[in-house]
Formats: structure tokens, C-alpha cells, sequence
């Protein structure tokens, strides 16, 4: 059980247990750093709830197939209407959850960003977590454990999910889409998150000339620093994680030289002022001029 699913061994025996013992909470709270298979895991474990063979997933029954093709009448997936999930969304979720499961002996809920339900939506939610029906499951997945109402958190099991560890992440690369040559620049930024190694795993050579582009800063007089940051001026749409990774690149050279940790702190306002929506050339001219000059 769980096989395809990489790390957080615990909580993947955690779960095995409950399905093989009975021993199945009514609510769970899975919470992680996104794209560390949290979604994953909350599915598969769906299913293995769901499945019409006990104590495994058979991949072969009614649910088990209805399951795989999405068309489970007995799992339901929520997720955020725009920006949150609001509590019409969780109201809807009340009126279906009194309905008898049609397939299987239980109804699974899955409520994915949860941690981005309005207060509304969770004062809402809590009525159904202090009585739920017995036949129903319900699944929160968020990154923000900050952000559920303490009640929430009382009534559920929570499962606090590890970031994953580097040569697992390269391991699944390789495995899985043949990456062979994934470097460590790209593992650091990754943060021990599979997701976001996979958005990234395309760009190492874009990653690379911001690495060269920081590592010069020293070397370089201000205009060749600003004519090689093309890279940085291009990149509007991806740019907080190539400020996160310029900051990795910063605090590894301020083991060497102190004045590299000042850097980090410019890096920093220039996040808060484009979140501010200031210009944003002007912020980039602005962070790589404060830089070269702090170095220099």
C-alpha cells in the first residue's frame, strides 16, 4: 500500500494500519509543504477506504475502478472557488454528507488547501466534525497548520508531513522522467518538495547564470552586472522563487564573507516592495545596485 508514494514513511504506516486494523479516524488533517505528495497520499488512502476488498487496495473492484477514472459516486474532492474555499462550498458539502454511500460502506471527503477556508467556512465544517455520520471520512490538506482554527485541529488526527530528503527527490527524477543530471542548485531551491523539483528540473540552466550572475557581484563593475541579469528582468512571473534562490546562493557565501548576509536582507525588501507592486525593473535595478554596492 502506498508503494508509488515517496517518503513520510511514518504516516504511510500510520495509515496502513488504520485500513488493516479497522481503526479508521472520521476526520485527518494532513499538513506539509506543498508538493510533497500529501494529495497523493490522501487519495490512495481514499481509496483503500473505499475499496470493496478489506485491508488492501484490490485495483480490481467496482470502487477501485469507478475510482481511478474519477467517477467514485462515494470520494468527493473540494477545493478553493477563486481565492479560498467558501462556506457555500462547505454547506453544499452538508447537505450530500447525510446521503448513504452508493458503492462502498463509507464516504470519503477530500478538502484540498484547506488551510484557505474562510473562518466562516470552518465554523461551518466544525458542526459536521463534531457529529459526522459514522459511514463518512473527511480529509483536510493544507500547508498552513497557522491557519486552522484551534478547534478544527482538535477534532481531527493530524498528520504533519517531513520535507523530503535529496537523494529521494533525485531517486523519483531519475525513476520517473530520466533525470539523470538534476543539480544540488536545484535540490536546494526544491526544499525538499517533489513538486516544486519538477517545475524546476527544465530551468537549470536559467538557475545557473543567476548562480554566476551572484557569484560576480565581487568581480564585475555595476553595468555588466546589470546587463547580465537578463534573466532576473524576464522572469516577472517566476521571480519569488529566483529571489528564494539568490538568497540560498547569499547565505552560503556569507560563511566566507559577512557582508553577503546584508544581501539577504536587500533580497528581502525587494520581495515585500513587488508584493507591494512596486515597478518592477526599478526594484530589480534597485536590489542588484544595493548589492554590488554592499560588496564592493
Amino acid at each position: 500500500m502506498f508503494e508509488n508514494i515517496i517518503g513520510n514513511e511514518i504516516i504511510k504506516d500510520t495509515l496502513e494500519k488504520n485500513i488493516k486494523q479497522n481503526k479508521i479516524t472520521h476526520s485527518y488533517l494532513m499538513i506539509g509543504i506543498p508538493g510533497i505528495g500529501k494529495k497523493m497520499l490522501a487519495k490512495e488512502y481514499a481509496k483503500a477506504i473505499l475499496c470493496l476488498n478489506e485491508n488492501k487496495i484490490c485495483n480490481n473492484c467496482k470502487s477501485c475502478i469507478e475510482f481511478d477514472s474519477n467517477n467514485n459516486p462515494d470520494c468527493t474532492y473540494i477545493g478553493p472557488s477563486g481565492n479560498s474555499i467558501k462556506i457555500e462550498q462547505i454547506r453544499q458539502l452538508q447537505k450530500s454528507i447525510q446521503e448513504k454511500p452508493i458503492i462502498s460502506n463509507k464516504k470519503v471527503y477530500i478538502i484540498d488547501d484547506a488551510d484557505l477556508m474562510t473562518k466562516e467556512a470552518q465554523n461551518c465544517l466544525l458542526k459536521t466534525l463534531e457529529e459526522p455520520p459514522k459511514f463518512v471520512i473527511i480529509i483536510l490538506i493544507g500547508s498552513n497548520e497557522n491557519a486552522f482554527l484551534t478547534t478544527i485541529k482538535s477534532r481531527c488526527m493530524i498528520l504533519r508531513f517531513n520535507r523530503l530528503e535529496d537523494f529521494l527527490i533525485k531517486e523519483y527524477l531519475e525513476k520517473n522522467y530520466n533525470e539523470k543530471n538534476i543539480t544540488q542548485n536545484i535540490l536546494d531551491i526544491a526544499g525538499g518538495s517533489i513538486g516544486k523539483a519538477l517545475e524546476l528540473k527544465d530551468k537549470q540552466e536559467e538557475y545557473e547564470k543567476i548562480k554566476e550572475l551572484i557569484n560576480s557581484l565581487e568581480k564585475k563593475d555595476l553595468i555588466d552586472i546589470i546587463q547580465n541579469a537578463e534573466i532576473l528582468y524576464k522572469s516577472k512571473d517566476e521571480i519569488k522563487d529566483m529571489l528564494d534562490y539568490i538568497n540560498i546562493i547569499l547565505l552560503k557565501m556569507a560563511k566566507n564573507n559577512y557582508l553577503y548576509a546584508n544581501c539577504i536582507k536587500i533580497v528581502e525588501n525587494t520581495k515585500k516592495r513587488l508584493n507591494q507592486n512596486a515597478n518592477y525593473d526599478m526594484s530589480i535595478d534597485d536590489m542588484l545596485f544595493k548589492m554590488w554596492e554592499e560588496v564592493n
